[in-house]
């Protein structure tokens, strides 16, 4: 099994409770599974003690050279993310970009990325407290009130223990989910919360009353938007076989476990269709949908009425 090096870069007053948040289930998985699954690196702009919210430090190298030995750099912000202007972190992010190597943001790090112009055409969170903010300055960006957002390979979540949350998605989508469940249940964390659930308190239920494969099955979805795994691989990622999560999901939800997913991207696509003027056919590709012709007819079918009209309505 091959190792994932995963990489945060920290950025000066970076959010502690957010990075132990994002690092410590990596750390659990290579415990619990008896082998080293994730290498976790530390680097910063500036190498060596880099200080975090508490005034505690971390030690951390210089940003590699060549950064593509990487699986996934995360940048780890707090305080103020609109305020850094590092052109050389600029400069290195946009050089991992270009190997081909996922990129993340934790708590304020999405801004990071924002102003590396990495997140053009990429849905994408960051914490609440910096939502206005980031609204002000980038009022055109597909921004999201999500606890994480995966978006191809963009990876972004809010601060405090979201990270926690997309951790355990990733693992999931790596080595299953009842690999995952082990590991929220070694954090005391007794529901792995869904990517859209609330960054802030309010009432209802969410996914929680729904069966675990059925949670499990609708997490692996919406992070899986853009890129869709067929029914097999969801099946196997939540342990069970393509019969026994159909049998689930029409029990628990009514409908064929491909029915539900393409509704829970067309949703998406929806939203995209009324808040942004990207192109249709990006919208398709965001979406997960291989041609704009496909998106067109299956948006029709779902809302009785064509994209556009859509657009049209909301203006």
């Amino acid at each position: 099994m091959s190792v994932k090096r995963i990489a945060f870069v920290l950025i000066d007053g970076f959010a502690l409770m957010s990075t132990a948040a994002a690092m410590e289930p990596l750390r659990a998985a290579n415990h619990l599974s008896g082998e080293n699954l994730y290498d976790i690196r530390i680097f910063a702009p500036d190498p060596g003690p880099v200080r975090a919210s508490l005034g505690s430090w971390f030690e951390a190298e210089a940003l590699p050279a060549d950064p593509a030995g990487l699986d996934m750099v995360f940048a780890v912000a707090g305080g103020d993310p609109l305020s850094p202007r590092d052109a050389r972190l600029f400069d290195w992010l946009r050089r991992v970009d270009r190997t081909g190597v996922a990129l993340g943001g934790i708590s304020g790090g999405a801004a990071i990325l924002w102003r590396a112009g990495l997140l053009d055409g990429r849905r994408f969170t960051i914490h609440w407290h910096h939502m206005e903010a980031m609204r002000a300055e980038a009022p055109r960006a597909l921004m999201e009130q999500r606890l994480f957002v995966i978006d191809r390979d963009r990876y972004t979540c809010a601060g405090g223990t979201a990270p926690l949350d997309m951790m355990l998605a990733i693992i999931a989508r790596d080595h299953g989910s009842r690999f995952a469940r082990r590991i929220a249940d070694w954090f005391i964390q007794t529901e792995m919360r869904p990517a859209d659930a609330p960054q802030q308190g309010r009432g209802g239920p969410g996914h929680a009353a729904l069966p675990g494969p059925v949670r499990a099955a609708l997490e692996l979805m919406e992070t899986h938007v853009a890129d869709p795994l067929d029914v097999g691989q969801i099946a196997a990622l939540v342990a069970l076989s393509p019969r026994q999560l159909q049998r689930h999901f029409t029990e628990s939800l009514g409908a064929p476990v491909a029915e539900v997913y393409r509704n829970l991207r067309l949703d998406v696509a929806r939203d995209l269709v009324r808040r942004s003027s990207l192109r249709m056919g990006e919208i398709a590709l965001m979406a997960g949908f291989a041609s704009q012709a496909h998106f067109s007819e299956a948006f029709r079918t779902r809302f009785g009425h064509p994209p556009r009209r859509e657009r049209e309505g909301a203006s």
